[in-house]
């Protein structure tokens, strides 16, 4: 099982660190065990003894993502007056920040036994909360954020639409 943050090596940790940049800087298919290691300046076989593969690598990645989501989460809600569209806030920031992150996390099967110990859990904990305990609820209130920033990212909005003013109208309807 791959882990994240503390479970990892050191050297592990700063391999993931490394691909976490080269990801950001230039997309998943950029992503490759060659390219990383010459981004290291080592050889690429090296990586394999602290990483088992590309998709371990790539688990370790989304762990982290669902890690720096739940903070962001956790930190947005707080003592705030309305959970649901400081969730909002803080996912769509979070993905226009780091898009190519974003995708890696929401666009493939999620590896659910590669990830760290209870990330998916901590990420989605402060959108159930938000949506008064409802898990279905939450999964609709995911489903529309995830159908906004996607598009967003994808440039599929017309230049003058009011995205503020969508996420407004889309955060209200799912207000428990």
């Amino acid at each position: 099982m791959a882990s994240s943050g503390a479970d990892l090596s050191p050297r592990a940790r700063e391999i993931v660190a490394a691909a976490g940049e080269l990801l950001e800087e230039e997309g998943a298919e950029a992503l490759s065990m060659r390219r990383l290691a010459g981004r290291l300046g080592i050889r690429a076989p090296s990586i394999y003894k602290h990483v088992s593969g590309k998709e371990e690598l790539e688990a370790a990645l989304v762990s982290d993502g669902f890690e720096a989501l739940a903070a962001a989460f956790e930190e947005a809600v707080g003592d705030a007056a309305d959970p649901l569209a400081e969730l909002a806030r803080a996912y769509r920031r979070f993905a226009v920040a780091r898009p190519h992150l974003y995708r890696l996390m929401t666009e493939r099967p999620l590896p659910r036994d590669l990830l760290g110990p209870g990330v998916e859990a901590r990420a989605a904990l402060p959108v159930v909360q938000a949506a008064g305990g409802d898990p279905d609820r939450a999964r609709a209130t995911w489903a529309f954020a995830h159908g906004m920033v996607i598009l967003e990212l994808n440039g599929r909005f017309p230049p003058d639409a009011d995205l503020d003013a969508a996420w407004e109208q889309g955060v209200a309807a799912f207000r428990a």
